[in-house]
């Protein structure tokens, strides 16, 4: 690890400081390809949340209609779960970055990772500020839900 993967992994928890490793080592234009793949291993909804998005928080951020319903386990574990259309690999690609590096990590965890995530992969050279902010708000909407789950229990 150089110095400066070390800035960029900074606060973050160890799978999500995998991906961004794995984004940073690649080129610009390998970065889209990287993810693609991560739209593609999206995980599934629970049954319980497929086919119904009013259960979810839909995320205003996003050009395309993403939802994300958060569940914080009695030993303030987390799991996350993201609706996002498969026509839509951008933004689909970001909830399985999400959902990859923050699933099962505690609560403290989760409100802990910095803001920043999405330049931090270097993301911000490889597509629009407008689907940054998708992004942005995922993380968001992922730590407000959080914060709501621990509040109350």
């Amino acid at each position: 690890m150089t110095a400066g993967t070390e800035d960029l992994t900074a606060g973050l928890p160890p799978a999500l400081a995998e991906i961004v490793e794995d984004f940073n080592a690649l080129a610009v234009a390998d970065r889209l390809q990287l993810l693609l793949e991560f739209s593609q291993g999206l995980p599934p909804l629970p049954p319980r949340l497929e086919g119904h998005p009013e259960l979810m928080e839909k995320v205003e951020e996003c050009q395309s209609p993403v939802f994300v319903d958060v569940e914080v386990d009695d030993d303030a574990t987390t799991h996350l779960h993201f609706s996002a259309p498969r026509e839509a690999p951008t933004t689909r690609g970001f909830a399985g970055i999400l959902a990859e590096g923050l699933e099962g990590l505690s609560a403290q965890e989760v409100l802990a990772v910095p803001g920043d995530v999405g330049s931090r992969l270097g993301l911000d050279q490889a597509v629009s500020p407008l689907r940054m902010r998708g992004l942005a708000g995922m993380l968001a909407r992922v730590k407000r839900q959080v914060r709501v789950a621990t509040a109350t229990s």
